[in-house]
């Protein structure tokens, strides 16, 4: 499934690639431009480049493939680059932006260091398993242990692993151990995920390793059909375990299929634009801060929907304009925003006048967007998209995705 996606992520971000290709029998066809999309604020935006690209010493600069013949991957980082408004603009850039910027999908920003995922083994559990349906899916899954330092960034650890890198998961899966008939009438099974290294070298050296005795638990057909391998290719397996007491941070991008007419269709998506704007009249005005400020509050725009089963996962993101690839060097501020959720009576059909029954709110924030998942029971609920303080100005898009039409207006 994660092939299936990323050529799926590719059509998109390299519109009619066979006609870019580079092809020695029509050399007098290569006209050195380059057409990429990126999805930007509800839309694929294109971008349009040429073919020079940075280098010292005859060696590219930035972005590589181990092939010398082969520049896609330097070519969509200087379209992207451009995009954001320049190559620095991109260095310690947002990892769940980008995965949203390559595939349209929705980013859950994950912090493993809170809710104790330690020492919670059921918590562990959830985790693994809202994983492995994403990954299924076909979504894209990246992790990373933060560095708290500039000098701790691409600090490596004694298990092997490098602080400041962001890992793609490659695999998610639960791995029958035992061998021979043994394993088929056990069946024990353990939460395993695979990881890549961006270096392409330099893997885990702990339990499950390439090499490690681990392996052994396993037969040898299971170990094939895992494609485990002893290079140093930079991919390698771990227990879920110990990979919730090593990473910190965890992205599970989901990507939106909401065709009918697909077998893998994921959501019902509900796309609305908005704006805070601010007026004297109260009536009018729709910039009331957050609930902190109880006097506006409730002045902020509203959307309503159902959740139409007796219960379903909501996911839910609000995002701004990006200013800071309004900027030319990509550092521009922007809003401290979030949206809170509020459940109404089932035959409400006009604004709230005062604050309801809350189920939650998001964090708040100054990044592009902020997200939230959660389990509701049937029933009608607002949301209300808010920056932190009231008075400020700005247009934003708010996703909210269900499993059944939701009817959001």
């Amino acid at each position: 499934s994660l092939s299936l996606s990323l050529s799926l992520c590719v059509l998109q971000v390299i519109p009619d690639w066979k006609d870019q290709e580079w092809d020695s029998k029509n050399a007098e066809l290569y006209a050195g431009i380059f057409h990429f999309r990126f999805w930007r604020f509800g839309e694929w935006v294109d971008v349009v480049i040429d073919d020079r690209l940075p280098t010292a010493n005859g060696q590219l600069i930035y972005c590589h493939s181990n092939d010398s013949n082969e520049f896609w991957s330097a070519l969509v980082e200087k379209a992207y680059a451009k995009m954001c408004g320049c190559y620095e603009a991109l260095d310690g850039g947002n990892t769940a932006d980008a995965l949203v910027d390559f595939t349209g999908g929705i980013s859950e920003p994950l912090d493993l260091l809170e809710g104790k995922l330690r020492e919670d083994e059921e918590a562990r559990l959830q985790l693994f398993e809202r994983a492995l349906k994403v990954h299924s899916r076909g979504g894209l899954i990246s992790c990373s242990i933060r560095a708290n330092s500039q000098a701790d960034m691409e600090a490596r650890l004694a298990c092997g692993l490098v602080k400041g890198h962001a890992y793609a998961v490659t695999d998610v899966r639960k791995v029958r151990l035992g061998t021979g008939l043994l394993a088929f009438f056990k069946s024990e099974k353990l939460n395993m995920i695979r990881m890549r290294n961006p270096w392409g070298q330099k893997e885990w050296n702990g339990a499950w390793s390439d090499s490690s005795e681990e392996w052994q638990k396993v037969s040898k057909g299971e170990r094939e059909r895992l494609g485990v391998t002893v290079q140093d290719d930079g991919e390698f397996w771990m227990d879920f375990d110990d990979f919730c007491k090593y990473f910190t941070d965890l992205i599970l991008c989901r990507l939106i299929n909401t065709s009918y007419l697909s077998i893998h269709k994921t959501w019902e998506e509900e796309v609305m634009r908005g704006a805070w704007s601010r007026h004297d009249d109260p009536l009018r005005n729709r910039s009331g801060g957050c609930i902190n400020h109880k006097a506006s509050f409730i002045q902020n725009p509203q959307y309503v929907f159902d959740v139409k089963k007796p219960e379903d996962e909501v996911l839910i993101c609000l995002q701004q304009e990006d200013k800071k690839s309004q900027s030319r060097d990509g550092r521009g501020e922007n809003m401290t925003i979030g949206f809170d959720l509020q459940r109404v009576e089932l035959n409400r059909i006009y604004r709230m006048h005062s604050i309801q029954k809350s189920m939650g709110a998001s964090v708040y924030i100054n990044s592009r967007s902020v997200f939230m998942r959660k389990d509701l029971k049937e029933g009608r609920y607002v949301v209300l998209p808010t920056t932190f303080d009231p008075g400020h100005q700005g247009d934003f898009l708010l996703r909210i995705f269900t499993d059944v039409p939701s009817a959001c207006k």
